[in-house]
């Protein structure tokens, strides 16, 4: 049941089909979902097969009922209930395998379930829809047969009368024959001119045949061309779309942005050490210039040196200014590269956040497929129950027919002996009466004689 061809119909649309397809009248109306649901009914579900049949077979409802006269039957009264289901049954048994059903048994139509109902009326109701489409079909091709021999029957009589007239006009009289001489030699020579010309139109008609191929296949080659820069493109921005920054590139950078802050660092170390070298020596020269003040009016010879202290101080105060700019711009390019770095982690978490929803979503969809695998495991089990419970009461069925039939055999058997012994005695009761026939006559012939 599991492996229909067709589809399988609710209620609702298999009685709205059969009230306005197959039954008429009262039967129609009569006709409802109760009959089909909770639980079918037979009789309904017979007179639907009996329509039925009716419909596809011409076979009428009350030609199931009628028991063949037969010699050995007695009481055919008996009879009529249990022929007309036993007639449906082999009919629809003979039916349904073009309907594509072929495990239908007696007890779809004494005791009829559900859902095996629902499924040989939609099968049924699919093979109708089926016929109603072909029989369209037929019904066209018949009409356009028909169309089509009214149309050759017009054209031979078209025909018959065209060369009735070609027969009257091909005759030439015998007044006319030098005129049609001379205009046969005219026709000959006109058709040798044209067959000339006809020469030359093909041999033009060739080459700009040869033309045209060369041009479509200059189209051809620029639109598969195009076609080829289209996919091209389309390529380009698929693998553009997918262009994901690989981890081990964004290790290459990350290696590199920390060998380039260890080397600020290291500048920065360099720098302090530089600042704390000045600081002394501006320290040194405050030193020495308080000396110098001290001892300016003993020292006004070492004026020029002071001098020159001075202008060492003033380049010293200059390269001062010249590291602050540097260590400056070194904090500007950390920053950025501290920016750098937190856009691309980042970018990481974001990858790895997507990451985590795909493998999610790929776990979700593995465990919509693993229920819908049990939920199929357990139709499958009921199903299979269904079958074993199907295959009990069919063998149940079986033994009843067997007992049936053995019964049936015996009473047979018994109804034979007992028409064996009839036969016997009436046909010693005929030699009997044949015998005191001819002692009669014997008598007669004897009584004639003496009289």
């Amino acid at each position: 049941m599991s492996e229909n061809t067709f589809p399988i119909s609710n209620p609702d649309a298999i009685v709205h089909f059969y009230r306005t397809e197959v039954l008429t009248g009262q039967e129609a109306k009569h006709f409802t979902k109760s009959d089909l649901t909770p639980t079918p009914k037979p009789e309904a579900i017979q007179t639907l097969y009996m329509r039925v049949l009716h419909l596809l077979f011409r076979f009428r409802p009350e030609c199931h009922s009628m028991v063949p006269l037969l010699e050995n039957i007695q009481n055919p009264v008996y009879h009529e209930g249990a022929t007309s289901i036993m007639s449906v049954y082999i009919r629809m048994q003979q039916f349904l395998p073009m309907c594509l059903v072929y495990d239908f048994s007696l007890n779809d139509l004494l005791a009829p379930k559900k859902q095996k109902t629902l499924t040989v009326l939609s099968a049924i109701m699919n093979f109708l829809h089926f016929r109603n489409q072909r029989m369209d079909l037929i019904f066209e091709k018949q009409a356009k047969f028909r169309a089509d021999m009214d149309r050759l029957q017009t054209y031979t009589k078209g025909n018959m009368e065209a060369e009735k007239k070609i027969e009257t006009l091909t005759t030439i009289p015998p007044e006319q024959q030098a005129e049609a001489e001379e205009l046969a030699a005219v026709l000959s020579e006109l058709q040798s001119t044209k067959i000339h010309e006809y020469q030359e139109v093909d041999a033009k008609n060739e080459s700009i045949a040869e033309w045209k191929a060369k041009i479509a296949e200059k189209t051809q080659k620029l639109a598969q061309v195009k076609v080829d820069v289209c996919n091209l493109k389309e390529d380009v921005s698929k693998l553009k779309s997918q262009i994901v920054e690989s981890p081990e590139e964004l290790k290459t950078q990350m290696e590199k942005m920390r060998e380039n802050v260890k080397n600020i660092k290291s500048s920065n170390k360099e720098i302090d050490e530089q600042m704390v070298e000045l600081q002394n020596m501006v320290q040194s020269v405050t030193h020495t210039e308080a000396e110098i003040q001290q001892m300016y009016s003993l020292l006004q010879d070492l004026e020029s040196s002071m001098n020159n202290t001075k202008q060492r101080h003033k380049e010293l105060t200059a390269q001062y200014e010249k590291k602050q700019k540097e260590l400056r711009n070194l904090c500007v390019e950390e920053g950025q590269l501290k920016r750098a770095l937190a856009m691309k982690l980042d970018k990481e978490s974001k990858h790895k956040i997507r990451k985590q929803k795909k493998k999610e979503m790929k776990d979700q969809q593995i465990q919509d497929v693993l229920g819908q695998r049990n939920q199929i495991h357990e139709k499958r089990e009921e199903m299979a129950d269904r079958i074993q419970e199907i295959s009990r009461e069919t063998q149940q069925l079986k033994a009843n027919i067997q007992s049936l039939r053995d019964v049936s055999s015996k009473e047979t058997a018994k109804a034979q002996a007992l028409y064996d012994t009839l036969s016997a005695s009436m046909d010693k009761l005929h030699e009997r009466i044949e015998t005191h026939i001819v002692d009669l006559k014997q008598d007669v012939t004897k009584m004639s004689a003496h009289f």
